[in-house]
């Protein structure tokens, strides 16, 4: 088995259905500020953390927020388009350097249909699913709050995720994926800025946030392990509020039971669906059955742009609150039913309190 791409895209889907295309080959805007440079912080072998420096100065913070104007925020594509870059006939994951055997030939004429026009989604009943491998989240609540969408550069073209406000005591932590902040052992993300309870057409009701720190575990920095594929992000504050303040949060669990009732949310952009609404996955975790990873699987066919958004287990639909134990990282190559994310053990731990008294 091959793991596919961690949910990262480098070229509009066309392009990808139609020729080869390459992450250094999409033209881009300039990056709005400098990037600083990262340092390593060393306590113990679960603590190893490479911080990143982003956007320090309220005047670097205006400049990313006047980077992402409505258009570039349309424009953005999503991370993790699967079957779109290609390089000798295979695809290539621009941010760990792993190969899949599939190729853009193994598209049916139906699924590239599908990939084209997109097809329509039911909306989800008002009363949530124990059990969906997708649908529209409709029932509001936290949830529809906390969870957002984030704008990002990398390479000089732009790209979009998904993330979750956590409880924090400088009450400014995001949660998402490690692809979503930094390139495995590449560069980091430019521009990168949350937009909580994002609505359709780039609506931003709880304002925007900028990153100003970035944090990821060391082995995904070194090597892109997807067992630590996960960033945490201490924003600034938006209208001079903190995020926590603005849209509240949830809570975060590590070295939580395995298996189990999971929620997982998200803003999936690549067809069919459209990256302007807030949609669910439910059911039963599962342990990795290829022993690739620690991971666990979620039947779940959200897709690109979903990356990073939040997995909680104790989540009560009603409310819209639960507690974030993993997010979504991956899929393999033959099962795009089955969303993959990481175990939040005390490597994560680690990484969420550094973060939160950034």
């Amino acid at each position: 088995m091959t793991l596919s791409t961690p949910l990262l895209a480098a070229a509009p889907l066309l392009a990808g259905l139609i020729g080869p295309t390459l992450l250094g080959a999409v033209p881009g805007p300039q990056q709005a500020g400098a990037p600083a440079a990262a340092h390593v912080r060393t306590a113990a072998a679960h603590s190893d953390i490479v911080e990143h420096v982003a956007a320090r100065t309220p005047a670097d913070q205006q400049r990313v927020l006047a980077y992402w104007t409505t258009e570039r925020m349309a424009r953005a594509l999503p991370i993790g388009l699967l079957d779109v870059v290609t390089k000798g006939g295979k695809l290539v994951d621009d941010l760990t350097g792993r190969t899949s055997t599939r190729t853009t030939s193994d598209l049916t004429s139906e699924q590239a249909a599908r990939r084209l026009m997109g097809a329509a989604r039911p909306l989800a009943a008002a009363r949530p699913d124990a059990r969906t491998v997708g649908a529209r989240w409709v029932t509001g609540g936290l949830v529809a709050r906390t969870t957002g969408r984030v704008f990002l550069t990398v390479a000089g073209a732009d790209f979009v995720c998904s993330a979750s406000t956590v409880r924090s005591a400088n009450k400014d932590v995001v949660v998402t994926a490690g692809h979503c902040v930094k390139d495995g052992v590449g560069e980091w993300a430019a521009n990168w800025t949350f937009v909580p309870g994002y609505r359709t057409g780039g609506a931003h009701p709880y304002g925007q946030y900028t990153a100003r720190r970035m944090f990821v575990a060391g082995p995904w920095s070194r090597s892109g392990d997807d067992n630590h594929d996960v960033g945490m992000v201490a924003l600034a504050t938006s209208g001079g509020k903190h995020v926590a303040d603005a849209v509240g949060t949830q809570e975060i669990g590590f070295n939580s039971s395995r298996g189990g009732q999971a929620f997982g949310f998200g803003y999936p952009a690549d067809p069919p669906y459209d990256g302007d609404h807030l949609v669910y996955c439910a059911g039963r975790l599962k342990d990795d059955p290829y022993g690739q990873t620690r991971d666990q699987g979620l039947g779940c066919d959200m897709t690109a742009g979903s990356s990073g958004g939040p997995w909680m287990t104790r989540f009560d639909p009603t409310t819209g609150k639960g507690t974030i134990t993993s997010l979504s990282s991956f899929k393999y190559s033959d099962d795009q039913r089955t969303m993959y994310g990481p175990y939040f053990g005390d490597a994560a731990k680690a990484l969420f309190n550094t973060a939160e008294h950034a």
